[in-house]
Parts: C-alpha cells; structure tokens; sequence
C-alpha cells in the first residue's frame, strides 16, 4: 500500500485531498493538527508520533524530525541498502509527501520560522526519483487525478514538483534573510551583504520591450509589504493586455504623480513626463498637463491622483492614449473610457517605498538605495541677490519633484506649477536647456527652471534666461558656481542651491 504524508499549515483542500487518496487505497500518516483535521473528516490517518513514538516537543519546533519519517522520504529504491536499513529499523517508504509551511510573511517572527516542513520539502525533492512532492494546495487535484489515472505519479510530474518544491523553500529561506536585515541589522548597513531575490510569474505580458522580446512581470514575496504591492491589487478594467513598456511608464507615471498633493496630472512618454501639473480640480490638471507637450502626449501614459471624472474622461477619451490609471474612477467616467477597445483602463493604490534599485549587469547586479526626493526648503539655500517670490517657491518645489523623474541630463521649464518644457537624456546640459526652451515656446516666461544636476557653465543657465526664466533650482557644486551665480545676478534671477542633484539614467 503506498503511503502519504501529508502536514499542512494551510488546510485549504486537505481533506478532500485525504478522503480521495484513501479511497485510492493509499495510506495516511500526519502530525499534529492535520491529522487532526483529517481524522475528524472520518478519514483514516495515523499520527506521525505513532510512527515515531515521540510526541510533539519544545513547543511544536519538533514533530516530525526523526529517522523514520525522513528514512522514509529519502530512502532509494533501488539502492539495495537503503532497503536494509528500512527493514532493520522498521522503516515504511514514502511515496508522497504533501506539506505546506508556517507563513512567514504574514507575521515575521521567530516562531513562524518553519524547521521540521522545509526539511520534509526538500528531503522528499531531493528523491524525487521515488517521491513526489506537493506544496501547493492548488496542485491536489491534478495529483490526485494523476495517481487515479496511472496509480503513481509520473516522474516528468515528479520532476515538476520537486523544481516548485525547492523554488518555494528557496523563497522562504529569502523572506527570513530578508527580515533580518530589515529588523534585525545592528551594523546600520544600508546594502546588505547579500540580497535574495524571489520572484514569481504573476502576469505574460502582451510582448517585451519590442514585439519580437517576450516579457512578464514578477512579484516579489520576500515580505508581507511585497504581497501588496499596488500592482498586485490594480484592476483593469478594460483595453488590451499590457506590454512590457506598458508597465514600465504606468510604474514611472503612477510613482510621480504621488510626490504630488494637490489634484495632479502626469503624462509619461518612454518613462519620461511630457506633461505634468497641478491644479485646483483634476480635470484642469488633466488639462494642463496634456497642453505642456500634445505631440508628445499622442501614445503616451496618464496618470492622476484623484477620481476620474466624467469631464475629465470626455476630454482624454478623443486623445490616443496607451494607459490611464487613476485611484477610481466617478459615474460615467469608466464607461466613456473603456469605450475605447485599446485603451487600458487601470484603477490602483498608493504605491509602496522601494528599498533598493537593482540593474543587471554582466554576471551579477548593480544596487543602490532608492533617491528621495524630498523638498527640504530649510536645508535649501537662496545663493543670489535676489530672492524667490511665495509664488516662484512653490513653482520651484514643483519643478523640482518633476526634474528628479526625468532622464538626465534633465531640465524643466514651469510656471503655475505648470511643466511647459522638458529637456530629458541629453548627453550636455545646454542641449536639455535648449530643447527644454523650445518646447515651452515663451510659455514659462517669468517662471522657473529646475536642473537635476549643477550647471558645469554658465551656457545652460543663459539659456534659461533667454527663455524667460526668472528662477532657477538646481544641486550646486561645480568648480564653476561662481560663474553660473554672477549670470544669475547679472540677469536679476533668482537663484536656490539644493545640496543634492538626482540623476536618472
């Protein structure tokens, strides 16, 4: 009679589980709680302490860590001294072994670190030759109905469970590295000697960065913050499957629009804003933002920080656009929009913090900390005679939050806290300066100019000042500062120094 063993944290489905297998002619044996469940079910099951003649000790932290449980998950079949030893020691073998594990990520601690299941888990992988084994309750049925249909699971199925096996302990063992160095890191270090990534497939997306690159996105379950990461509860709620690139700016534009509070716009072209404002309604933000640059706006991501309403919808329905994502969306709003076949329509949640920027590179990963691009106007400093109105302060905090979300070298005309120029990922500030000039088209006169790094010449900054720009943010540092500062002056600018640039490449 082949024989299961079956210990379960998550009890979804066990029983059915149970009763099918012992109607299979299977033998069960359990522990603790699981047995429990099932012997009140009217299934028969034998208890693992039966087996092992030793109850559950030390407070439940050993159950089932003893030589005749894992002799019978590890035990080789065709090794005929495995076989000796299973005889000489009363041994039965294993053939399935369906365990689930304490989950860690729901309440970090030291007692939800599993012990005795991952030991069963790869114990029962690590033979997958002989023993399969299941960790997913949604895998039940269709081991069931492979055992009913074929009386054994088949080794490519075995194959299959012991790769998800040592994936899932994998992650586990990532989450619980992970909690120590959030909670646990006494050295303050900022990066952690090692990082363990545990990504799994949630989404195939339409196609990758080009048509001919295939692409998913991956959640990371390291963490209980991770589960609910805003993408994981975003609804779509019409349009076509999102592309690769369609998640990398609805990523970007929904991040930007919430360094704003007041009712605020973004539209992101190629993960840059084109557009971004704020107002006193969305549907004027939506407005303004769109108006910043419409050529470029044409297939591009919206994003905004409040309902959509209705007005707002008739407005953006006409414009082509790839995404829209908003927190929700008003009567009337959702059906003007997902009118549109192609439009895809996304409602989502406050995005969490990220703790670090990851990049591949050859053989391994750059990481850094994510940039905070806070406005810390007490730490900023005023460096010109002439200083910035209530008004100039407000548009420069505002110009400020949009430059650092922009590839560099990165500028950006304002006013009104209005974007009306946006010089991004040029390879010489100047060329940012220019283009930046140029699409505001006089538009930012008398407003202000933000650079997301120092002015290494005066040349950017006396581009500026032929546009109109009567107020200029950026990091400071050059060589050269008292050049760009007497241009300032000798124009009649004012002028603020951050003390920190925000690259972005």
């Amino acid at each position: 009679m082949p024989n299961a063993l079956v210990s379960v944290y998550d009890k979804t489905g066990v029983v059915d589980l149970a009763r099918e297998l012992h109607e299979l002619g299977w033998s069960l044996l359990s522990s603790g709680g699981t047995a429990a469940v099932i012997g009140d079910a009217g299934v028969p099951v034998t208890d693992v302490a039966e087996i092992t003649g030793v109850p559950a000790i030390l407070g439940h932290r050993v159950v089932t860590l003893h030589p005749k449980v894992h002799g019978g998950i590890l035990a080789d079949r065709s090794d005929a001294t495995h076989q000796a030893d299973l005889a000489e020691y009363g041994i039965d073998p294993i053939d399935v072994v369906i365990v689930n594990l304490y989950p860690f990520s729901t309440a970090p601690g030291v007692e939800l670190i599993d012990i005795g299941g991952p030991a069963m888990v790869r114990a029962a992988a690590k033979n997958f030759a002989d023993v399969g084994v299941v960790v997913n309750p949604d895998d039940y049925q269709s081991v069931v109905d492979e055992i009913r249909q074929h009386g054994a699971l088949q080794q490519s199925t075995r194959i299959r469970l012991a790769r998800d096996a040592f994936a899932h302990t994998a992650a586990y063992d990532a989450a619980i590295v992970r909690w120590f160095d959030e909670v646990h890191d006494e050295g303050g270090d900022e990066l952690p000697p090692t990082l363990h990534l545990a990504l799994e497939r949630v989404e195939t997306l339409r196609y990758g960065e080009n048509p001919h690159q295939i692409g998913a996105r991956y959640r990371d379950f390291t963490s209980a913050s991770a589960q609910s990461g805003w993408w994981e509860t975003s609804v779509q709620h019409g349009g076509k499957a999102m592309s690769y690139l369609n998640v990398y700016d609805t990523e970007a534009a929904w991040r930007l629009v919430h360094q704003f509070g007041d009712p605020t716009s973004v539209v992101i072209k190629h993960a840059n804003p084109c557009g971004v404002a704020s107002a006193q309604t969305i549907d004027e933000a939506y407005h303004l933002a769109h108006n910043c640059d419409p050529v470029s706006a044409f297939g591009g991501i919206v994003a905004v920080n409040r309902p959509v309403t209705q007005t707002m919808a008739e407005s953006l329905a006409p414009v082509f656009t790839e995404v829209v994502i908003a927190p929700s969306y008003e009567e009337g709003a959702l059906e003007a929009l997902t009118a549109k076949a192609n439009l895809r329509v996304l409602s989502a949640e406050r995005p969490d913090g990220r703790r670090f920027d990851l990049r591949p590179i050859d053989g391994g990963m750059l990481v850094q900390t994510t940039d905070d691009v806070s406005v810390d106007i007490e730490n900023w400093s005023v460096v010109t005679d002439a200083k910035p109105t209530d008004e100039q302060w407000d548009d420069i905090k505002f110009a400020w939050q949009v430059c650092a979300a922009v590839s560099s070298n990165a500028i950006v005309y304002a006013k009104d806290r209005q974007a009306f120029g946006i010089g991004a990922g040029q390879q010489n500030r100047l060329d940012s300066s220019r283009i930046a000039a140029e699409r505001s088209a006089g538009r930012a006169e008398g407003g202000v100019c933000a650079s997301d790094a120092f002015f290494p010449f005066r040349d950017g900054l006396d581009a500026a000042v032929a546009a109109g720009i009567r107020a200029v943010v950026q990091p400071g540092g050059s060589v050269r500062d008292d050049e760009v500062i007497a241009a300032a002056n000798e124009a009649g600018i004012a002028m603020v120094f951050t003390g920190r640039r925000h690259f972005r490449h």
